[in-house]
């Protein structure tokens, strides 16, 4: 039990205020059928919403019993879950549609196309009970070496994210689903990622991608997500998350936006590190956040979150109205989004295909190579975002099943052994050597140089940003690497 669930009738809030904030938390938790007991007293006081993760879905009759179950608990709880589509999904095993990365969708910038995407995701939601998406990303891949946006991104101009940002919100909301453009006010201007550390972007305030988020908040999205970002132009001393100037002066005041503000995940190391989770949820609201979000699956996390929040109110150190408000805007959107459509329409299963393939065949290809021995270089999956385990070679020999290959998925402990037995392997077939932002792993760099040395003639393949005019995926989700497999093959 948390110190305030066992707080005196002297120390207690007032029911209607402890209920505000508790509509002010996002909790994730562990478990595919039961509810733990932490969590069923959180939403009994008004918990605002919970979110999936992997860990939470086995198949789709499993996640649509965990969401009525949560909802038979309390009907204007929100569900949600991280839904960008490529390689960033935690519904792979509940048969979500296979559609591209961000990226992919605006190489081929066709808006219809990226709409028939996001309305195939969001479609899918329905069918689970989950009616929040956090998506999409409107954040612009600014600076080459940005390590966590890339090919989430729809792309470098911020004209072209802009389009494809409003045509994912308009089709999600015409699903019944909330979308959710993030990370404002912009996280591809930043050299670390804020899952490890504290990022900062250092560029002037008309320097900043803000047109991205401007045109979400005029398709009509109902939420917008904060960036673990420090923004010196805007804020010298506290990230956006944490910033009254950034979600008051900017957000609320500039760009007009009066939707539902939540943070990026408070254990993320920029906000844990420095400030603490608990620390964090409390100067977040307090700045203008309206739900803070805590991921993990640790209920003592939560509760200190939740605490902490309780706590400030009791001292007055967080005003009672600033929670007011967020739970207003909270209880807004649950009216509208808690509850998922009786009857769910169809949606275009075939639409991330056709999405990819028009991607890796904007700039033509290499002549087919069938029978080819591949050698698909990648880093190990990041630690906060799903990757359900695609590789290049399998998706090729599906469409040619007299290729062999390789897989490496992390430095070598023996580069030299392992560049000798695949030439080895290789020899008199073609060699096809594919890396996933070598720019950022020189291991991959190192591996690919010594293969070309060796062949000279190899096919090079590109999982995620262009790489020199490599044969180019733009991500690594099942359908980017099938239309590459495709295109090797010639079919």
């Amino acid at each position: 039990m948390s110190p305030t669930e066992g707080m005196t009738l002297s120390t207690a809030l007032p029911v209607d205020l402890d209920e505000a904030a508790h509509r002010c938390l996002v909790a994730g938790f562990d478990g595919t059928t039961a509810v733990p007991d932490t969590l069923k007293r959180l939403v009994d006081r008004g918990l605002g919403g919970v979110i999936l993760f992997t860990r939470n879905v086995r198949d789709a009759e499993q996640v649509r019993r965990l969401t009525d179950t949560l909802r038979a608990l309390r009907p204007d709880v929100l569900v949600g879950i991280d839904n960008e589509g490529g390689g960033i999904g935690h519904l792979v095993s509940a048969g979500a549609p296979e559609v591209p990365g961000s990226f992919a969708l605006g190489v081929a910038d066709d808006l219809g196309l990226t709409a028939r995407c996001a309305d195939a995701l969001a479609g899918h939601l329905s069918t689970l009970g989950i009616t929040a998406s956090y998506a999409p990303v409107a954040d612009v891949q600014h600076l080459p070496d940005n390590p966590i946006v890339r090919t989430r991104a729809f792309g470098t101009d911020p004209e072209l994210v802009s389009r494809h940002t409003a045509a994912w919100i308009a089709a999600t909301e015409a699903r019944g689903i909330a979308s959710c453009a993030k990370h404002f006010p912009g996280h591809g201007g930043t050299l670390t990622d804020s899952h490890h550390a504290m990022a900062v972007d250092p560029r002037p305030y008309d320097g900043l991608d803000l047109a991205p988020f401007r045109a979400a908040i005029a398709a009509g999205v109902p939420m917008l997500m904060s960036a673990h970002v420090v923004f010196p132009a805007l804020d010298a001393n506290r990230p956006a998350t944490l910033s009254r100037r950034i979600l008051g002066d900017l957000l609320r005041h500039e760009l007009a936006f009066d939707g539902v503000v939540v943070s990026d995940a408070l254990e993320m190391k920029a906000i844990a590190d420095r400030y603490g989770e608990a620390a964090g949820a409390r100067i977040a609201l307090a700045a203008g956040v309206d739900q803070v979000i805590v991921a993990v699956p640790d209920p003592e996390v939560a509760l200190g979150c939740r605490d902490a929040v309780l706590g400030a109110l009791r001292d007055g150190t967080l005003p009672q109205e600033r929670v007011g408000e967020a739970a207003g805007r909270v209880r807004r959107l649950a009216e509208r989004y808690a509850t998922p459509a009786a009857e769910v329409a169809a949606w275009d299963a075939g639409a991330g295909l056709e999405a990819a393939r028009r991607a890796v065949r904007s700039r033509g290809g290499p002549r087919a190579v069938r029978g080819a021995h591949v050698v698909d270089l990648f880093p190990p999956p990041h630690p906060a975002l799903n990757w359900g385990g695609e590789d290049l070679l399998t998706e090729l020999r599906a469409v040619d099943p007299t290729a062999t290959g390789t897989c490496v998925t992390g430095e070598p402990a023996d580069p030299a052994a392992l560049v000798d037995g695949i030439v080895r392997l290789a020899q008199g077939a073609p060699l096809v050597v594919a890396t996933c932002d070598a720019g950022l792993h020189p291991w991959q760099s190192c591996l690919r140089d010594a293969l070309l040395t060796r062949r000279p003639d190899a096919v090079r393949v590109a999982t995620g940003l262009p790489d020199d005019g490599a044969l180019c995926s733009y991500g690594r989700g099942k359908v980017n690497l099938r239309a590459v497999a495709e295109t090797l093959a010639g079919v």
